[in-house]
């Protein structure tokens, strides 16, 4: 076997990892939410699956990657990217090359396209490494009041009537019923509408958590009860806001 053929036969034996990189929420800097390792990773790598490249491209600067942005691999992953595409940016690291997988905010791979090619990977005994970061979903249960022990994140709510508000009473049904606390996220620009529904829709005595802006300067994280929010309509509007229902 020449020297070129066992190479490729070795590093196909001894696939790369996969590392789930945060990324910084809002206009946090990275060192600010970051250990120091996880920079000295991202420095190893030259693969990179993103979600978004431009916001990529930026992270990477300030992350501290000293080598030109242009030499190194970023691939995009995202709601656009079709399934059978999804192998072939695994494939390089089946090759042996580990990558880095990067999120628009947050944690990649929950509530995130990253998800797909974490399981792929599983499903080739590929390693997969989570590091340290800001996860708004768990900095919004951690901030809300509501019960940390037992919790749901239930992603995104349907966007039309009846469904909406169908899925509003079934999650409340189960915060009382079962004291699990149910949170949710919104696209920015439908948050109001969503917190209108929300107080129309939920009893005067649940409990409802807004959490707008983590980690941002103007920050809002308020859990009132619906009696109360009715008094008081926080202004939410094109603000990152996660919401939570509990008792």
């Amino acid at each position: 076997m020449s020297r070129f053929r066992q190479t490729l036969y070795l590093r196909a034996m001894n696939p790369g990892k996969i590392y789930l990189i945060p990324t910084p929420i809002g206009e946090t800097e990275p060192s600010d939410v970051t250990p120091l390792g996880n920079q000295q990773t991202i420095r190893s790598l030259d693969y990179f699956v993103v979600e978004n490249l431009r916001s990529a491209r930026r992270f990477l600067r300030r992350a501290g990657v000293e080598r030109p942005i242009d030499d190194l691999r970023l691939e995009e992953l995202n709601e656009h990217t079709p399934p059978e595409a999804i192998e072939a940016l695994l494939r390089p690291v089946l090759q042996g090359q580990s990558a880095g997988i990067i999120s628009e905010a947050g944690v990649p791979a929950v509530a995130d396209p990253g998800a797909d090619l974490v399981a792929l990977a599983h499903r080739h005994g590929v390693e997969i490494v989570p590091l340290v970061g800001p996860s708004s979903i768990l900095l919004a249960v951690m901030a809300s009041g509501l019960n940390g022990q037992s919790f749901a994140f239930n992603g995104y709510l349907p966007i039309k009537q009846p469904e909406r508000n169908r899925a509003i009473r079934l999650y409340e049904e189960r915060a009382l019923r079962e004291n699990q606390s149910q949170f949710f996220i919104e696209a920015p620009y439908r948050n109001t509408k969503l917190f209108d529904d929300l107080i129309v829709c939920l009893g005067a005595e649940t409990r409802l958590t807004v959490a707008v802006d983590i980690l941002q300067p103007d920050q809002l994280i308020r859990t009132r009860r619906v009696a109360e929010w009715k008094k008081e309509k926080p202004d939410i509007n094109k603000r990152p806001a996660i919401f939570g229902i509990g008792r």
